[in-house]
């Protein structure tokens, strides 16, 4: 950590990124202080803790702060004091912070996404079994929906990959349960959103 006072910087050690801590941390601040910190997995939760102790919380953006500031030796010690150094200069680029509804959103639009592709992967692990089996293509439309389902249990498979198939068929079913309730949650917030209705 580095606070910038009246055109210096000092360092003054580190702070956990834990919630405990960081509300202590918080608790040594003034309303007038600012802090910034850089974007990275859990910084909208470090700012969401430190946001009512603080006039404002910053989120800079690390690749555009890269891209300004060219320094040799790159350490947590040296990327705070760069940081400060750029905020009290007027030239930090920050990123927009979404407020928790527009968190949220992304939040589950991020998890939806992650359930098509691990779907995704799943499928081409059935369609690479049968294709390791010479299997010809499924005459249907959809392998996965009942008609397609009936005519892969009647093609010839040894039973190690007829379980395998299996297996996946039951993750498949479990993910669509998954994507359905994402699906509902997402249309909730939609409807309850005047600018996305």
């Amino acid at each position: 950590m580095v606070i910038w006072e009246n055109g210096l910087t000092r360092h003054e050690g580190r702070v956990e990124m834990t919630r405990t801590a960081l509300e202590g941390f918080g608790r040594q601040l003034q309303e007038t202080d600012e802090v910034v910190i850089e974007a990275t997995g859990n910084c909208m939760a470090v700012s969401r803790v430190l946001s009512p102790h603080v006039k404002r919380v910053v989120i800079a953006n690390p690749l555009q702060v890269k891209a300004i500031a060219h320094a040799h030796v790159k350490t947590d010690k040296v990327d705070a004091g760069t940081l400060a150094s750029l905020y009290a200069a007027g030239y930090l680029p920050e990123i927009w912070t979404p407020d928790a509804t527009t968190e949220r959103m992304r939040r589950l639009v991020a998890r939806r996404y992650q359930v098509v592709r691990h779907r995704t992967r799943i499928k081409n692990e059935v369609h690479a079994i049968l294709h390791a089996h010479l299997v010809p293509k499924c005459p249907h439309a959809d392998l996965f929906n009942a008609r397609g389902r009936d005519w892969l249990a009647r093609e010839p498979l040894p039973d190690d990959e007829r379980a395998a198939i299996a297996r996946h068929i039951r993750e498949l079913d479990r993910l669509a349960e998954d994507l359905a309730a994402l699906d509902r949650d997402i249309a909730e917030d939609a409807l309850d959103d005047e600018p996305i209705r």
